[in-house]
Order: C-alpha cells, then sequence, then structure tokens
C-alpha cells in the first residue's frame, strides 16, 4: 500500500468522531443530527441518495475528497446546501468550537409529493 492510500484511511487525524443522532429513517428519507465537537470528523462515508445539509451552528467545515482535496468553507447557523449522491468524502470541524447540522437524505423523490 503506498504512503498516500494509508494516510487516506486517517481521516484528517482526528481524536474524536463526529456524533450522528438518527432522527427519523424510512422509506422515503432519512434525518440525521450530526454534533461536531472542535477537531471532530466524520471518517470517511458515501451517500447513496441525495442530500441537503442544514447547519444548526456557525461552523467552519473541511471537506476531504476522494482525490485528497481538501476545502475549507465558513457558514453561518441557518445555512444549507445540497450534494449528490455517491461522493466519496470526510468531513471535519475546523473551528474551535462545536459545530452541529441537520442532514437530509431523499431517499425516494417521487414519494415526497
Amino acid at each position: 500500500m503506498l504512503q498516500a492510500e494509508k494516510e487516506r484511511l486517517v481521516p484528517f487525524k482526528c481524536d474524536q468522531p463526529a456524533v450522528p443522532t438518527v432522527q427519523q429513517d424510512d422509506e422515503t428519507v432519512r434525518i440525521t443530527r450530526w454534533d461536531f465537537a472542535p477537531g471532530a470528523a466524520t471518517g470517511w462515508h458515501t451517500h447513496g441518495w441525495p442530500y441537503f445539509v442544514v447547519l444548526l451552528t456557525d461552523a467552519v467545515m473541511k471537506i476531504e475528497m476522494a482525490d485528497g482535496a481538501v476545502t475549507e468553507t465558513r457558514l453561518t447557523a441557518g445555512q444549507s446546501y445540497r450534494r449528490p449522491a455517491g461522493i466519496e468524502h470526510d468531513v471535519m470541524n475546523g473551528s474551535d468550537r462545536p459545530m452541529a447540522f441537520v442532514e437530509i437524505e431523499i431517499k425516494r423523490p417521487e414519494a415526497l409529493s
């Protein structure tokens, strides 16, 4: 295994995981609240469905992509964004304060009408 591949297996070299709390999970949607201490990360994952994220706190969100690219974005409480399914990534709290958001994965968009 190459050194770059070994390093990628350790998400951001964090010392604690983010804490997911599933609020709803049915055949149509999965709604999860994520709480991050400073420096906490989700770990590598890929969403099987398109999803939306709504920030509950101000945040500095670091996102590492499978190709090694890392972005850092400042977001404010109430901001939201959406992403398509199938993108491998890791998310880390890059600030010195706790951060939280709600993630809404859409399993069956046709069932929302």
